[in-house]
């Protein structure tokens, strides 16, 4: 029974341990995901600056190309301007240039503030692009650093899976069936101390008789309150 109980001991042990480990590992995983996070956001932000720059830079060059037409239609229009032998067919085509030049006027203002944004668009996406090239050389080297470290922290969680399925082979079926439900019911504490009368697991007294059978050892006891499996350290 001191073998079993000593058993239980040293596996309630190695699970804790083998907790702090896995907390270790989830937190260089998790630390590798808000890595990756943030640089998803930047590249989102980057691609978004491009996307807006090629929608402007098509409807800049869409303006560009109605300048062109109206200033095409000055050209013409004036050429003509010569061979005309009416006043009212005169007064007709300046109409037209007229028209015209204010229409490519427009389409000159229309392009410069697109120009305009554009400008601070490139310039935006320029800085971001800095950006996303450091975070991800930065995001880089930190995530290798991790993954070194996990390489380390995986074959320690191995070992200690190993030395758990050791320890559980040499318990009896039905106790580690108890230790096991009391491992997911009572947050991975299944095994505590008895000390000064009380339970160490939840804090509630034992009855006398039963704390003084803990040192006798005749069997592996439950505190009555929490079911935990019991143990006392022998006094000095």
């Amino acid at each position: 029974m001191q073998k079993q109980l000593q058993l239980l001991r040293d596996l309630q042990e190695l699970d804790t341990e083998k907790k702090a480990v896995e907390n270790e590992q989830q937190t260089g995983l998790n630390e590798q995901m808000a890595l990756k996070a943030e640089l998803d956001r930047l590249q989102g932000m980057v691609d978004s600056l491009a996307g807006e720059i090629s929608i402007l830079g098509g409807e800049k060059a869409e303006l560009v190309n109605i300048m062109a037409l109206e200033q095409e239609n000055v050209e013409r229009s004036e050429s003509r301007l010569p061979q005309i032998k009416t006043q009212k067919e005169y007064v007709a085509v300046l109409k037209e240039v007229d028209t015209a030049n204010k229409l490519a006027k427009e389409s000159q203002s229309s392009i410069d503030a697109k120009n305009e944004i554009l400008e601070s668009l490139v310039a935006d996406k320029a800085e971001k692009d800095d950006e996303l090239a450091a975070s991800t050389e930065q995001a880089d080297a930190r995530c290798a650093e991790i993954d070194a470290s996990l390489v380390a922290v995986n074959k320690k969680l191995a070992e200690m899976d190993r030395q758990r399925g050791v320890f559980l082979e040499e318990l009896p079926k039905s106790l580690r069936k108890r230790y096991e439900l009391l491992m997911a019911r009572r947050a991975g504490v299944a095994v505590v101390e008895a000390r000064g009368g009380a339970c160490l697991g939840c804090h509630m007294h034992l009855p006398p008789q039963m704390f003084n059978s803990l040192f006798i050892i005749n069997e592996v006891q439950s505190c009555p309150h929490c079911n935990r499996l019991l143990f006392v350290t022998a006094p000095d």
